[in-house]
């Protein structure tokens, strides 16, 4: 039998596929009644439509189950988004972390290379993969506290605790708010710092009207279906840096030398021609290794839904922006509870709404929690309150430069509940009434 192409029979029948996938997505769409105290509501969520199921699908009738066009469609357009050069996908936030750090270890910087001893500034509040590649690459941290209003630390804390021994510094913006991340960079240009932002939670937010993601050396997003796009799993590492960015594709393609794309060969015309290390010469590039790296790709199924999700995002970030004025709205003046207040010069793209409970109310965070999740409403701590009290952390290294009250604060009392745009107003408004009536009921 003859080969046909995509334009001939096998087009045909691909179309046919499709359309069975969206008669599919449409025939089993779930019932979207909301019932109080019935339908739960999540904290957090991944927002698909038929758009991303037929994505999934085509990308898999293609059978291309590595990385491939998809993904470099798809760092190509999403570099362009946050105004970098380049963009790394990666198999998820925490990898794109792990490498950003690793990245500035490596022998390649010569003496801007970090080293084991060195220190990096972090935040005491916040997600343990923020600060586990610290320690993985034998670094040091350094914890500052952060504010209540914002759950962000301040440039004047980032400031006192520079050192001698002070090498970089990594800091995720808190839920979608920036931190003061101008005047940090400032700080890291004057001090011959590197600086990571964890722009995981903060996909759209802008500080003084820039972007956040665009004043590091490097910056990180996750697609885990939390965030503000999804790829099921996936992350991304990016860049302005091809120095950095040449790194880190080695560190996250096995540490190999070799820059072909999979399946490609030879794109630097002397694949053979190499001498490294004590290697003969001539030995096949796409096998030498100039870093001890790791796989951490992503697939182009993956990267398919991405870019099906990223032609969504502007209309997410508005939602998350909208449901978050709504809750805010909905509780100010709630007696007992500290409401969040975005950054000074920021617009945040909102990933959760945080409330700490005044440690003076007449009820605790405990009873607040409980109440919610007893009417369906689902809610989340801050990741791991003040990481210093995790078991994991006791006896690791670490420096601590002024008190950490304010993350022992969160850490005891405070909470966050949904904002993503699968949230609806009549369930928006649900949470606020639930959350009033039971201060009323404590009142």
């Amino acid at each position: 039998m003859s080969q046909t192409s995509d334009n001939g029979d096998h087009g045909d029948h691909r179309e046919l596929v499709l359309d069975e996938v969206r008669r599919y997505h449409r025939d089993t769409a779930p019932d979207r009644e909301f019932v109080p105290g019935v339908t739960e509501i999540w904290p957090s969520g991944a927002v698909l439509d038929e758009q991303d199921r037929v994505a999934i699908v085509e990308a898999a009738l293609t059978m291309r189950i590595a990385a491939g066009p998809s993904s470099r469609k798809f760092e190509s357009a999403f570099a362009k988004r946050l105004k970098r050069r380049k963009a790394h996908l990666t198999n998820s936030g925490s990898s794109a972390n792990l490498l950003a750090v690793s990245a500035l270890t490596s022998h390649q910087l010569g003496d801007r290379r970090l080293k084991p001893g060195d220190e990096v500034i972090t935040v005491a509040a916040g997600f343990p993969t923020t600060v586990n590649p610290i320690l993985q690459n034998g670094l040091i941290p350094v914890f500052v506290d952060v504010d209540l209003a914002t759950y962000n630390t301040t440039a004047e804390r980032v400031a006192r605790a520079i050192g001698p021994r002070t090498r970089a510094i990594i800091i995720a913006h808190a839920l979608g708010n920036p931190f003061e991340v101008a005047e940090v960079a400032q700080l890291a240009e004057e001090h011959d710092l590197y600086l990571i932002e964890d722009n995981c939670d903060a996909v759209g937010s802008t500080y003084d009207g820039r972007i956040t993601g665009t004043f590091g050396h490097m910056t990180t997003v996750s697609f885990y279906p939390a965030h503000h796009l999804t790829m099921g799993e996936g992350g991304c590492l990016l860049t302005s840096d091809l120095g950095l960015a040449r790194i880190v594709e080695s560190l996250r393609d096995w540490g190999r030398d070799c820059w072909c794309e999979p399946g490609k060969n030879n794109t630097c015309f002397k694949r053979f021609e190499y001498q490294m290390g004590d290697l003969p010469a001539g030995y096949d590039h796409k096998y030498i290794f100039s870093h001890v790296g790791y796989n951490l790709k992503g697939t182009d199924i993956q990267a398919a839904l991405g870019l099906a999700q990223l032609d969504k995002l502007d209309g997410f970030i508005e939602a998350r922006r909208r449901n978050w004025r709504r809750l805010r709205e909905g509780l100010d003046g709630v007696p007992g509870l500290l409401l969040p207040e975005p950054t000074p010069k920021s617009d945040p793209s909102w990933f959760g709404f945080v409330i700490t409970v005044d440690p003076e109310a007449r009820f605790t965070r405990a009873e607040l929690v409980a109440h919610l999740e007893e009417h369906r409403i689902g809610t989340r701590r801050l990741f791991a309150g003040n990481l210093t009290r995790q078991p994991a952390y006791i006896g690791r290294p670490h420096r601590v430069v002024g008190d950490l009250t304010n993350s022992d604060v969160i850490t005891e009392h405070t909470f966050w509940i949904g904002v993503y745009p699968g949230l609806t107003d009549e369930m928006l408004d649900y949470m606020t009434a639930t959350i009033k009536e039971f201060v009323a009921q404590h009142g």
